[in-house]
């Protein structure tokens, strides 16, 4: 099993930026990737940006390219979600999560997940 607790949430401006981290503990290393997924009240979840534990391949949804960058500290165990020029459409709730299965998906089946982290986007 994966623990993940998210932090770095918070309020900001459209054009803002924040950074969320991510930061896993338990069987990390046996983990294939790791992500961000967000949900708004209403809708279902949303996969954000994922980055694989070997290689770092990346793989953003259309909606945060060249917006968002997602990274990782293997030897730390924390996955990084920078977010720039934010929009009040990026308002949601943020979930990372880990998955010990490829590839690496938009499912929010299999996957561990924490428990969130807000971001509120003002116009």
């Amino acid at each position: 099993q994966v623990q993940l607790v998210e932090s770095g949430g918070g309020s900001v401006q459209a054009g803002g930026s924040l950074r969320l981290s991510c930061a896993a503990s338990g069987y990390t290393a046996s983990t294939k990737f790791m992500g961000w997924f967000r949900q708004t009240p209403g809708k279902g979840r949303e996969g954000v940006a994922s980055i694989l534990r070997s290689g770092g391949a990346t793989y953003y949804a259309d909606s945060v390219k060249d917006r968002f960058t997602i990274s990782r500290d293997n030897a730390k165990n924390i996955v990084y979600l920078q977010m720039n020029s934010l929009k009040p459409e990026d308002t949601a709730m943020y979930y990372c999560v880990a998955d010990f299965h490829l590839p690496c998906s938009w499912s929010t089946e299999g996957k561990y997940w924490g428990p969130g982290t807000q971001v509120a986007v003002s116009s």
